[in-house]
């Protein structure tokens, strides 16, 4: 899913190429649609909501086979222990496939889906794409990855080990907010070049540009 439009996406690059004037180091923003699918999280929602339907229905089976009765005419039945099995099992399995159908529409997926749970995804996602995209690919090792992920409405400051020995991970929290702060009033693009903005600032006190600085990645905005 296309968030930015080429307009969006040359105000980003247009903050990178900036914020690279003064600093050797390398920043790569990232927008992604999601960290994850989720599917193992709605998996355990539908177990847990057939279990506690299977659950109920042990507990109580003479209130529940009575509603039966009363949808079957009104004939109350003598129901034998494996026809009462095969009521509490179909009861799970209905249960398990409605939750999974309706936790499968993201409108709802990622309302259940636990805050910690998206945070580490997010984390992990954004390892992954910097390992692959921007870790140890210049000469001094001084890439930074803003890493945004919408759904999950999450952001990420991922950066190589010879930054992460000087700058502490706290230092990020400026270029944090200012990003945050702008994406929260629907200003995407904006809220990316204000990270960079503070990104480069932080590098260009620790990693001045040098006169024979080569830019050594694309100075541009990555949607995956």
């Amino acid at each position: 899913m296309a968030y930015l439009s080429e307009a969006d996406h040359e105000i980003v690059s247009s903050a990178v190429r900036e914020a690279e004037l003064t600093t050797s180091g390398e920043i790569v923003p990232v927008i992604a649609d999601r960290s994850d699918g989720y599917t193992d999280v709605i998996l355990w929602w539908a177990a847990a909501a057939a279990f506690t339907a299977m659950s109920v229905f042990a507990a109580f089976p003479e209130f529940f086979l009575a509603k039966v009765d009363l949808i079957m005419g009104g004939w109350s039945s003598e129901w034998t222990y494996g026809e009462v099995i095969a009521w509490t099992v179909g009861l799970g399995l209905v249960k398990f496939l409605a939750v999974y159908a309706l936790l499968s529409w993201d409108a709802l997926r990622f309302i259940f889906v636990p805050s910690p749970v998206k945070r580490d995804r997010v984390h992990g996602r954004a390892i992954r794409h910097f390992k692959v995209g921007a870790e140890g690919r210049t000469r001094g090792k001084t890439g930074v990855m803003l890493y945004l992920s919408m759904r999950e409405h999450r952001a990420e400051i991922v950066a190589d080990d010879s930054i992460t020995d000087l700058v502490p991970h706290e230092v990020w929290g400026e270029a944090m907010a200012d990003m945050l702060a702008e994406i929260r009033k629907g200003c995407v693009a904006e809220g990316i070049a204000a990270g960079v903005r503070d990104v480069g600032k932080v590098l260009s006190e620790h990693f001045p540009r040098g006169e024979d600085d080569d830019n050594e990645l694309p100075d541009r905005l990555i949607e995956v």
